[in-house]
């Protein structure tokens, strides 16, 4: 369900939101689908190549969510990736002389 999906995602360290899908025979709380933000990576500069690694996470934890090996895994390597595109780094630049 989407909510199961939900819970092994947040735990890998990726966040989604369970959504209703059409026809969807789950309550909306449970809900079939998930929905994908992506202002939360564009905001740190990420793009494609950077997207496919998500997508490509994304799957090896649907794959096995009930895996806390996988979702470990999956998490180190959000952290790492976060780590290099980090929010707001325009802030972290020198400031320019006025």
């Amino acid at each position: 369900t989407g909510k199961q999906a939900e819970s092994a995602l947040e735990r890998a360290g990726i966040t989604v939101n369970k959504n209703t899908i059409p026809f969807d025979t789950q309550p909306p709380m449970v809900a079939s689908g998930i929905r994908l933000g992506t202002p939360a990576v564009t905001t740190r500069g990420m793009r494609e190549p950077e997207m496919r690694k998500v997508a490509q996470w994304i799957a090896e934890v649907l794959d096995q969510p009930e895996s806390e090996e996988v979702q470990r895994s999956v998490r180190r390597r959000v952290l790492e990736l976060t780590e290099r595109f980090p929010l707001y780094s325009h802030r972290l630049r020198q400031p320019r002389e006025l």
